[in-house]
């Protein structure tokens, strides 16, 4: 997995993305942001469970179900079962490491 540094496809407060083989953050001192890098590759690791293209799909599908119900962007992004795992495990650096297959999805 590559981070690099390409800030010109972020907004707002997004600091990093995931595209599988690659993590992309806004400026080059976060590739040292462990809490960042260990978040994006949670979802590099919901990216090849689920064959990149249906991650994709189902990223967006939920976001905009969320978007619908709640009229809040910021809301309905949090509330992605994807997001909500990385964000409840970005801290917690070997959480890969015994992560279960699939398992965002204990976080719909």
């Amino acid at each position: 997995m590559l981070v690099v540094c390409f800030p010109y496809i972020f907004y707002g407060d997004f600091q990093g993305m995931a595209v599988f083989p690659f993590i992309f953050v806004r400026y080059k001192f976060m590739r040292k942001d462990k809490v960042l890098v260990n978040h994006e590759k949670i979802h590099i690791r919901q990216q090849l469970e689920l064959l990149w293209i249906f991650f994709f799909i189902l990223y967006f599908a939920e976001f905009l179900i969320k978007l619908i119900r709640y009229k809040n962007l910021d809301k309905a992004y949090r509330e992605i079962s994807f997001e909500k795992e990385a964000y409840a495990n970005e801290k917690k650096i070997c959480y890969l490491k015994q992560r279960k297959f699939w398992q965002f999805l204990s976080y719909y």
